[in-house]
């Protein structure tokens, strides 16, 4: 296996943006169609939980997700049924402890000692037109914590296009360092923890910076710095967007020494107990 997996133009790409698009990482065949197999099941499993008769069409990488809009046009709870069950997929979680990523890690931070966040990992769903769980312009370490010297893999379950909604970026925006958060959810808001999050003087923070929104396929892998601005894409296709999310953090970072190496909100963690310079609220 191949112990420096990005190349020195990789890295130095990295470094200046923050942000980084590896097509093909992944093996599509041997290490994301099982992935994608086990979902179809557990959507059956919960599909007979329900009673509703399952008469889908067989499996096959392009309907792995076929009933769960079904699902949720019956019961919207019975969607966070499946979004809980499908992290615990053991081909996911062997995804999640691929040796890559170590060594991804260990060549874009020299010296550290990458782990893994509890509680910052899983396959987020992003339905049509849901925009109450959308997440907004944020950097991930106020609503992961762990470590300042962190890095989100992201990689798409199903080819992203513009309809579908791809992630939004602000490269090279790590390199400012956190940014002040309102933690109070704005009147009226349904957002709470994480997604209640909002940057301080957002439109200014953002407007300082290019926008990118890469389109991605199944197999691509994006690296996103912990301090890197981004914002979920807004879908408006007809189908889930379905992606997955691996967080490792550097235990060699000191800040994240200090505060215990403590998650945030999954963990449930008062980030305003840990950073109480970072709430402008």
């Amino acid at each position: 296996m191949n112990s420096t997996p990005l190349s020195a133009v990789q890295l130095d790409a990295f470094r200046r943006d923050g942000l980084l698009v590896v097509p093909g990482f992944y093996d599509a065949r041997t290490q994301l169609l099982p992935i994608q197999r086990a979902i179809h099941h557990v959507i059956g499993q919960v599909m007979l939980r329900h009673g509703i008769r399952d008469e889908r069409a067989p499996f096959d990488a392009g309907n792995f997700d076929d009933g769960y809009a079904a699902l949720i046009a019956i019961d919207r709870s019975w969607g966070s049924e499946v979004y809980d069950a499908v992290k615990q997929i053991p081909a996911f979680i062997r995804l999640l402890a691929d040796l890559r990523h170590e060594r991804v890690f260990a060549q874009l931070r020299p010296g550290s000692a990458p782990a893994i966040a509890a509680g910052g990992y899983g396959i987020r769903i992003d339905n049509p037109a849901e925009d109450r769980f959308r997440a907004e312009w944020h950097q991930e370490y106020p609503a992961q914590l762990r470590s300042l010297d962190g890095l989100v893999f992201w990689s798409p379950l199903r080819a992203v296009t513009e309809e579908l909604g791809p992630v939004r970026f602000c490269p090279g925006s790590h390199s400012n360092g956190p940014i002040p958060v309102l933690t109070q959810p704005e009147p009226g808001s349904e957002r709470s923890g994480a997604y209640a999050l909002r940057l301080q003087d957002e439109e200014q923070v953002i407007g300082r910076y290019a926008e990118v929104a890469p389109l991605t396929v199944p197999g691509d892998l994006v690296l996103i710095d912990f301090l890197t601005l981004h914002a979920s894409g807004y879908n408006r296709s007809m189908r889930p967007r379905w992606s997955m999310q691996f967080r490792y953090f550097n235990f060699n970072e000191p800040t994240g020494r200090a505060h215990g190496w403590k998650g945030s909100f999954a963990a449930g963690v008062d980030f305003r107990q840990i950073h109480p310079e970072l709430c402008a609220d």
